[in-house]
């Protein structure tokens, strides 16, 4: 093998804060950072890493089937992060290139922590409150009236790595009871957190505080539409650290104009960076936070560590951590 030339993509965070990141990267061959629009063509996305045989990457771009067809040598992408839905696996696997992920529990608390986080600023109101103390308005603080999260019935759509902690964090900091909606749940899980199965139009009929911590596929997009909201008891809570696609976008707003939906958080949004246009940004109600979840010192170090400890096996022939390619 000759030189190895490695690719970071659209990662702002990769390196940023723990440079040494860089510098075992920098050990194996050059490195570049890229950043391309997240609908950028495999075409163009092939010849633009052309050269590049190991490839470290964010949620976006798109690797897609014509990426594989067109591009040279790629022995490895290695997300930095969990998800994989941005890479076509079965053209991954053809090509001979090896896609891995960052293990589940690197995020898991980090991730659930801002779920909470954010429901949190809703209930209490607490980026509203701030502001009008920034503004000199405390008179006005009757008009930030929340909710006590203590007791109330928390509904979790996916409960798996994230969600499930989401539902701990609940129900043991505020005494919450658990509805949990999810086709793969862990029952030993449910038994020892005292949680409750149920299908999902119980969940929405009966949660206060719903969480969405699903993966995006075909039985989960948009899991919250129209049809849903109709369902839901009125003043309802949703936080989303999950993917944007879960939640059609103008039945969320129509929900928030009716008070059926008090306030929503997301974390995600289907198109990322998402402008200050979208209809989100202009509504008082909805708490938009820029994929951030991740951001904590701990999580970043952990998920930097093992991008780079994929490349530096691969190197050496030995077999990453993690992979998610297709046997």
């Amino acid at each position: 093998m000759g030189q190895y030339k490695i690719a970071i993509v659209n990662s702002s965070s990769f390196g940023e804060w723990f440079p040494d990141h860089l510098k075992r990267l920098e050990a194996i061959g050059p490195v570049k950072r890229f950043t391309f629009p997240n609908d950028i063509d495999g075409v163009t996305l092939a010849n633009e890493l052309h050269g590049y045989n190991l490839i470290i990457s964010s949620v976006t771009p798109f690797f897609t089937k014509e990426f594989f067809e067109h591009k040279d040598e790629l022995l490895i992408i290695s997300r930095h992060g969990i998800g994989y839905n941005n890479v076509d696996l079965e053209a991954a696997k053809e090509k001979g290139t090896i896609v891995t992920i960052v293990p589940p529990l690197v995020e898991r608390d980090a991730v659930a922590e801002n779920a909470v986080a954010n429901l949190m600023a809703l209930v209490r109101q607490t980026v509203a409150s701030s502001q009008a103390a920034k503004e000199n308005r405390w008179q006005d603080r009757a008009q930030f009236m929340g909710n006590n999260l203590t007791g109330k019935t928390v509904g979790v759509i996916g409960c798996g790595n994230i969600g499930s902690r989401v539902a701990e964090i609940l129900k043991y900091g505020f005494n919450t009871r658990l509805l949990v909606t999810d086709p793969n749940v862990d029952s030993e899980w449910v038994k020892k957190h005292q949680a409750e199965i149920v299908p999902l139009d119980e969940l929405l009929q009966e949660a206060d505080i719903i969480s969405l911590n699903a993966s995006l596929n075909e039985t989960s997009f948009q899991i919250l539409n129209k049809a849903a909201f109709s369902k839901m008891k009125k003043g309802v809570y949703i936080t989303n650290t999950a993917r944007g696609a879960l939640i059609e976008e103008d039945a969320l707003l129509t929900a928030i104009d009716k008070g059926i939906v008090r306030a929503a958080a997301t974390d995600v949004m289907i198109s990322e960076p998402a402008l200050n246009t979208h209809p989100y940004f202009k509504n008082e109600k909805m708490l938009i936070t820029p994929h951030t979840s991740a951001y904590t010192f701990e999580c970043l170090e952990g998920m930097g560590d093992k991008c780079v400890t994929d490349l530096e096996r691969m190197i050496v022939g030995k077999q990453p951590d993690t992979i998610v390619t297709p046997i």
